[in-house]
């Protein structure tokens, strides 16, 4: 099948006009391919972290040291996705980490876009030369995120984070939730 543009075009989710290199935070979650509970399993109200699991919290912490334009805030690992706040504190830093994809096929560097995909990217590698798997996804093609515009908002996403495990029976990404 030949590509269409009119046809194969993919709306983006980010919102329009915003520059995602600007200083700020940033509420991100990623979700784990077809929603697999690759991460971990629930124990209680915790989560216990898979192999994988701890491979994608290790790279988590690890970015700041990778990308110096971030910052990390809260953040936890589900079973089946990642809830995280993810301040980009200057626009003139240089950055060491990179999306694998230069613009205009992939995210501006020092920007959200490219930290998550290089860190997509890394999780991916890893994972997938443990499983012996090269090329099979590890992630949803794409990520929500949601600017944080006031101290109220991130003190409420805060919340969110740190109460999600408790909250994992009633979690949309929870395939065994009762619907």
């Amino acid at each position: 099948m030949c590509y269409d543009p009119e046809k194969h075009h993919r709306r983006s989710i980010r919102l329009k006009g915003w520059d995602y290199r600007n200083s700020g935070a940033y509420f991100v979650t990623l979700v784990a391919h077809e929603r697999e509970l690759l991460f971990g399993e629930m124990v209680g109200d915790e989560v216990r972290l898979s192999e994988f699991g701890e491979i994608a919290r290790d790279e988590w912490l690890a970015s700041p040291n990778i990308r110096r334009e971030i910052q990390l805030d809260v953040f936890v690992v589900m079973p089946n996705h990642i809830h995280g706040i993810v301040w980009i504190v200057s626009d003139d830093v240089g950055a060491t980490g990179r999306s694998p994809l230069p613009p205009p096929h992939g995210p501006a560097s020092k920007s959200l876009g490219s930290f998550i995909a290089g860190y997509k990217s890394v999780v991916t590698k890893r994972i997938n030369q443990i499983r012996g798997t090269p090329g099979i996804p590890v992630w949803q093609r794409n990520y929500y995120d949601r600017i944080i515009r006031s101290e109220r908002e991130l003190d409420a996403i805060r919340r969110y984070i740190q109460n999600n495990p408790s909250r994992w029976a009633e979690d949309r990404e929870n395939p065994m939730r009762n619907r």
